[in-house]
């Protein structure tokens, strides 16, 4: 059984986030088995694709090395690579069914790839107790959904932070009856070549902070898009040392995840 290990939403490796894909089974192995492998691999996900009767649609379900997730973009974006650049798909697009988040269409765009997701835009709430001093910063607005998602006053900001992770999971978990995660997002800095700078802290998810987060951006691009006054626009996600680069476009009850992948790792599992 093989395994790549893929750097997504990055044009060159060590970029992006890294994420495990194991090679389209016959069918489902036992759930322990694969959140045994996840916590071995140790990424933020490993995805595990399943083979069905048509050769350009496959399950798919995404692990962390705690728990299975619902939705992950960038294992996602990496499964697509895998397919059609490690695997040689031969379509223009592939389709993931999904146990909780439905059928997500990945195509082929450019030198990336496209992802069809479900927008997922958040709620504005009051600042909860405690929040700015978890985070070390401010808000200027705090918004809520599947996650937490704190507004914070520009760019430096956003990427000075040293939150308290345990505080965070609590406050975020108390807010929105998820799991205990976090996205902070500010407009950038005049002149950068993106216009919205985030960070994700994911506790809830055994993943301190994640390098590059599609579900976060499912509820970003909307509320980004209404702040700007712009359908379109271009994501830094600022994890120190890696860095990574989406383009979102909200279209009504969907966002389009636009992004790139480079294959780092390939193995064979003895397993």
């Amino acid at each position: 059984m093989r395994q790549w290990t893929v750097d997504a939403f990055a044009a060159a490796p060590f970029k992006g986030n890294q994420a495990c894909v194991v090679e389209p089974l016959d069918a489902w192995p036992d759930a322990a088995w694969m959140q045994a492998l996840a916590a071995e691999n140790n990424q933020a996900e490993t995805a595990f694709l399943l083979k069905t009767g048509q050769p350009n649609v496959f399950g798919l379900r995404w692990f962390t090395p705690a728990v299975e997730v619902p939705l992950c973009g960038h294992a996602t974006l990496a499964s697509a690579h895998v397919l059609f650049s490690e695997l040689g798909l031969a379509a223009a697009q592939v389709t993931f069914e999904t146990l909780q988040s439905g059928a997500l269409i990945v195509t082929r765009a450019g030198e990336g790839y496209e992802m069809d997701f479900p927008a997922n835009p958040p709620r504005r709430i009051d600042a909860p107790a405690g929040l700015a001093a978890a985070l070390g910063a401010e808000p200027l607005e705090v918004w809520a959904g599947q996650y937490l998602v704190a507004v914070l006053k520009d760019e430096a900001t956003v990427r000075a932070l040293d939150p308290d992770l345990a505080a965070v999971k609590v406050i975020s978990s108390d807010s929105t009856g998820g799991r205990g995660n976090i996205g902070v997002s500010a407009q950038a800095d005049p002149g950068r070549p993106y216009e919205v700078v985030s960070r994700f802290f994911a506790p809830g998810s055994g993943i301190p902070e994640d390098p590059a987060t599609g579900s976060y951006h499912c509820m970003a691009s909307p509320l980004f898009a209404d702040k700007l006054g712009r359908p379109s626009l271009r994501f830094h996600q600022a994890y120190p040392g890696r860095g990574a680069e989406l383009e979102c476009v909200h279209a009504g009850d969907r966002v389009l995840l636009r992004g790139q992948a480079v294959t780092v790792v390939e193995g064979r599992l003895r397993v």
